[in-house]
């Protein structure tokens, strides 16, 4: 009994095949999932660079009025 029965075979190959297509719509899920939120952290990435810009401008700005400050005392 050299050749297994084919419709094992084919049986086998079968559940193999489900099995890929399992594991590749898990896949697929994963990878829309990991680009939502690699798409959100760049959102929130940028939204945080503008935050430390207002922060570093109104920084400057009172610098620049305390030392206007010094200057007239």
């Amino acid at each position: 009994m050299d050749n297994p029965d084919p419709i094992a075979q084919l049986r086998a190959i079968a559940a193999r095949v489900d099995d890929l297509v399992a594991r590749n719509r898990r896949l697929y899920e994963e990878n829309r999932s990991l680009r939502q939120q690699q798409e959100q952290l760049a959102i929130d990435r940028s939204q945080l660079l503008a935050k430390n810009e207002q922060a570093r401008s109104r920084v400057e700005a009172m610098i620049a009025r305390l030392k206007s400050l010094e200057q007239h005392t």
